[in-house]
């Protein structure tokens, strides 16, 4: 089992042949927390400025970033938001992505904030 420090040392690999690689932790309101590949969450506009900017920020550094204005339900929508963009980015196949009526103003909110 490796420490925080050691896995996080692990995963601060910029890029592997052009593309993201390791991991980044996204930590909804209530604390709950999500795992996903760094490539995945470069599907944000906002997530790829807060790893990728100069200076030194906690998110880039921890590859970590909190939201505490985002429920885990919605956090977990948007996560599977973006496994289903890389999936059919390339366009040679669409499929459509199921939103439920009763999130849609929740998520379309945070969808904005992260610019997805």
């Amino acid at each position: 089992m490796t420490g925080k420090g050691e896995a996080a040392a692990q995963h601060r690999e910029e890029e592997e042949d052009g593309e993201m690689v390791g991991v980044v932790k996204l930590i909804s309101a209530e604390g709950f927390e999500f795992v996903i590949d760094k490539k995945a969450a470069m599907v944000s506009n906002t997530l790829r400025n807060m790893l990728t900017s100069p200076g030194g920020f906690a998110e880039s550094r921890d590859n970590e970033v909190r939201f505490p204005e985002i429920s885990t339900a919605i956090l977990e929508k948007i996560c599977q938001y973006f496994y289903w963009s890389l999936h059919y980015a390339s366009g040679k196949e669409t499929a459509e992505f199921p939103i439920e009526p009763e999130i849609t103003l929740e998520l379309m909110m945070a969808a904005n904030y992260l610019d997805t």
